[in-house]
């Protein structure tokens, strides 16, 4: 491993909203919210005008109104922003050797060993600076020795600006910072280290690792880690994936329609899930069919991008029950999802629907807890906290208890 690495966060400023800029100037300068528009929309991405009334994004639509009647509500459009985020990538792609895309408005690059040449700093300076002039886009970067660092002097940096800490000065540059600053420092982890006092960046530095390990467990570890400016993660070349799909073969050809629905919609639910953890959406979805005779029939279906069961799910079952024939016996079927991008966390936010979005998101916290079945497993071997999950009655969930994935 290189000792003295330069790793640069790349990230553009208020992206949703910079892109409807440029395609509507008079958006310039006013207070301008992104989302669904709907009574039960949240909001996915405003401008600095906004922020000043307090705005920011995930809010629910209606806050966001009351705290600010005169902004600009618009409805999200996905499809141009992974263009102007195609853009983007392009222009880092043809500049530099190594580098990795996080989400649709963010990026890592590596360009340790660089300095031979041209001076990291001079080259991230010369990156950004042909970015905002071909793609018309405010962009930000921190660069330093390591990702944490990084990520962390960008949002120092914004709106629309550059800073480089230079190795050795990671831990003053952190010391004065919210401890919220921290990567990995959610509301949930940041109202535990406010009741423990801990406040700024400096605190942690200053605590025992052992007494972090202690109260958070290995979580507190990294924090730790990050407070102090550690961070030893490499910037993984990024590589589109085009599509995923599954399929389900049956020992006993079948033409029990329940069970088939059933099986799809486990199917469909897990890819879903798939997308939302890699941070993906689709936009089109292909259903496969092959009787027992070994005639195979596919068809596909454009959709907007999304990776929201709820709007995957009837396009699926409607691909079915355009396909399937009541009297063949069925011996295998197949969902693929393809026409990737990135950007699902984001973009999930056009969602009308608060509950959905939280529904989903619950329960995607479930299977990273406890592993991809484990809704099922874990519930059967002692783990009395998540068999008494179900957040509106208190009983286990039915839909996961009972299904095979």
């Amino acid at each position: 491993m290189h000792n003295n690495r330069a790793i640069v966060h790349m990230d553009l400023d208020t992206f949703f909203v910079s892109c409807e800029r440029l395609l509507d100037s008079r958006l310039n300068g006013k207070p301008v919210l992104i989302g669904g528009t709907s009574d039960r929309g949240v909001v996915a991405s405003c401008s600095y005008e906004a922020r000043q009334f307090g705005i920011h994004s995930a809010m629910p639509m209606r806050m966001a109104k009351m705290l600010c009647p005169e902004a600009i509500v618009l409805r999200g459009n996905s499809g141009i922003y992974t263009k102007f985020s195609k853009n983007v990538t392009d222009v880092i792609k043809e500049t530099v050797p190594l580098y990795e895309k996080t989400s649709i408005d963010e990026f890592y690059i590596d360009l340790t060993g660089m300095d031979k040449f041209f001076g990291c700093h001079k080259l991230a300076s010369e990156l950004r600076q042909r970015i905002i002039n071909e793609t018309g886009l405010p962009i930000s970067f921190g660069l330093s020795i390591n990702k944490t660092v990084s990520k962390i002097a960008t949002g120092e940096a914004k709106p629309n600006n550059q800073i480089q800490i230079y190795k050795g000065h990671e831990k003053p540059f952190l010391a004065p910072l919210s401890v919220k600053k921290i990567p990995m420092v959610g509301n949930v982890t940041y109202k535990a280290l406010c009741d423990l006092g801990v406040k700024r960046i400096k605190t942690v530095q200053d605590m025992p690792m052992e007494l972090m390990h202690r109260v958070l467990g290995k979580n507190g570890l990294s924090i730790w880690k990050k407070a102090n400016g550690i961070d030893n993660s490499p910037v993984i070349q990024y590589h589109e994936r085009k599509s995923i799909s599954t399929e389900r073969t049956f020992n006993k050809d079948t033409t029990d329609v329940y069970k088939l629905r059933g099986i799809i919609i486990a199917m469909t639910e897990n890819l879903a899930y798939q997308l939302r953890r890699g941070n993906k959406l689709t936009a089109c979805i292909t259903f496969k069919i092959r009787y027992s005779d070994f005639q195979t029939y596919t068809q596909q279906q454009r959709i907007p991008y999304s990776a929201m069961d709820h709007s995957i799910i009837p396009v699926v079952l409607d691909l079915f029950k355009k396909l399937y024939h009541r009297r063949l016996l069925v011996r295998l079927i197949g969902v693929k999802f393809s026409h990737l991008v990135e950007g699902g966390h984001q973009i999930n936010l056009f969602e009308d629907n608060e509950k959905h979005l939280h529904l989903s998101q619950a329960i995607d916290k479930m299977r990273e807890r406890y592993g991809d079945r484990a809704v099922i497993n874990a519930a059967g071997m002692e783990a009395k906290s998540i068999s008494r999950w179900n957040p509106f009655t208190g009983e286990p969930p039915p839909l996961l208890a009972n299904r095979r994935r």
